[in-house]
């Protein structure tokens, strides 16, 4: 079975920056959802995650790599979501998401380098500039776009983070043994 069609004749540079990646880290809204704000009559906020995502990030963490969540908003429904992926390391209420990076990398033990960002929105730029492979959703400001090693064909909250995760294990040569698996 081949890889998906966006995976294939990408750039030597993406493939040679996915292949060096140890974690991937999220924003949320926006990225791993549609970046609209839903609120029920009490108040209580609700949000909407896309299944083929989570599934994607499983695979991610199985194969190795480690999925991280940095938020800039706190959200109830975001540690409910992170619980059921088994996402260790989430920061909510990160209004410097460069320093917050810095520090993750730090515990980890691991270079800016082998980290990703993906983002959509300006307060997700300082951390892409330093990451390893800056990825800006389909649904991106210009700005974050423009700055981006590479750009996902779905929107956020669409399937954006599974071709995140699906670029990543393909640069990795793990994508084939994860076809496999499912046949």
């Amino acid at each position: 079975m081949n890889p998906p069609s966006y995976l294939t004749n990408l750039p030597a540079d993406i493939l040679a920056r996915a292949a060096k990646i140890r974690v991937a880290v999220f924003d949320v809204d926006g990225t791993m959802t549609d970046g609209r704000l839903w609120y029920a009559e009490d108040g209580r906020e609700t949000k909407v995650f896309h299944v083929h995502d989570g599934l994607g990030l499983k695979q991610l963490m199985a194969s190795g790599v480690l999925v991280a969540i940095i938020s800039a908003r706190i959200s109830h429904p975001v540690a409910l979501r992170a619980e059921e992926l088994d996402i260790a390391h989430v920061y909510q209420g990160q209004n410097d998401k460069r320093a917050c990076l810095l520090e993750l990398l730090d515990a980890l033990n691991l270079s800016p380098e082998q980290a990703a960002f993906i983002g959509d929105d300006l307060p997700d730029l300082p951390a892409m500039r330093i990451s390893g492979l800056a990825v800006a959703v389909a649904n991106a400001h210009p700005w974050v776009a423009e700055q981006a090693h590479w750009q996902t064909r779905l929107g956020g909250g669409q399937g954006a983070a599974r071709e995140v995760c699906d670029l990543i294990l393909h640069a990795q040569g793990k994508g084939a043994a994860e076809r496999e698996r499912w046949q």
